[in-house]
């Protein structure tokens, strides 16, 4: 896959995170209209049939505040995610639904852990530390844009909320630092010039061919020997037009 159609607009960059965001609004709203909880197949760490959760957990959100809070980042990360790492984004989004179930299930608290915060937390995590090892300025504005709208978000990477799961937070932000690292291919990578390659010879730029060795402006330069007239098999020499102090051309 070429570079340059790493980001471009597709209709995937909507529709796939909205998709995702009317799936969890459906099943709130099942629960509502019919009376059901589901909170019982959410995570419940250190048990076998609370493994369930780290599929089922995600889609599952206690009361309207907590999915109202978890729609708009999720959407917006996930969209960034799709248009600046498409070739990648599912998987960021299948191995993180499971690697930071997994690894709440293997640290949280003997409760149920529902909703897609953990995921948000690994999108967080993915999309800042990636730019940053990234290089590509665009990347990095990427990494700067999510710190400064969900950088306070790592407080509650630590207990200082009840009712929160701060495990799962902590397992998604871990869990995108290390997709970070270990997505290094299939992604827009830092453009290097001709004066950045490790064999570049000063001698041969074409651009330094108009200065002396001094650095003064060489009006006229002669073309190298193999570039020559095809009629009349002189060599061609390059004039350069400038405007004097007083405006006439010289």
């Amino acid at each position: 896959m070429k570079q340059k159609e790493s980001f471009q607009f597709t209709t995937g960059v909507i529709a796939y995170p909205l998709l995702f965001i009317l799936l969890i609004w459906l099943v709130f709203w099942f629960e509502v209209r019919f009376g059901y909880h589901f909170n019982k197949f959410g995570l419940y760490p250190q048990t076998i049939k609370g493994l369930r959760g780290i599929l089922f957990g995600p889609f599952i959100h206690g009361d309207i505040e907590h999915i109202y809070h978890n729609t708009v980042p999720l959407f917006v990360l996930s969209a960034a995610l799709f248009y600046f790492y498409r070739p990648i984004a599912w998987k960021i989004l299948a191995y993180g639904i499971l690697l930071s179930g997994f690894l709440t299930w293997c640290i949280g608290r003997p409760s149920y852990h529902i909703g897609a915060s953990g995921l948000i937390y690994v999108l967080v995590s993915f999309l800042f530390f990636k730019g940053i090892f990234a290089k590509y300025y665009r990347l990095v504005a990427l990494s700067l844009a999510v710190i400064f709208l969900y950088g306070s978000m790592v407080w509650y990477t630590l207990p200082i909320k009840e009712g929160i799961s701060w495990e799962g937070h902590l397992s998604g932000l871990l869990c995108g630092l290390f997709f970070a690292l270990v997505f290094k291919k299939q992604i827009k990578q830092p453009i290097k010039y001709v004066w950045e390659a490790e064999d570049y010879n000063e001698a041969d730029d074409p651009f330094l061919k108009h200065f002396d060795e001094n650095g003064n402006f060489i009006e006229s330069i002669e073309a190298d020997d193999e570039v020559q007239d095809v009629k009349n098999e002189n060599p061609v020499t390059y004039n350069y037009i400038y405007k004097s102090e007083k405006g006439e051309n010289s």
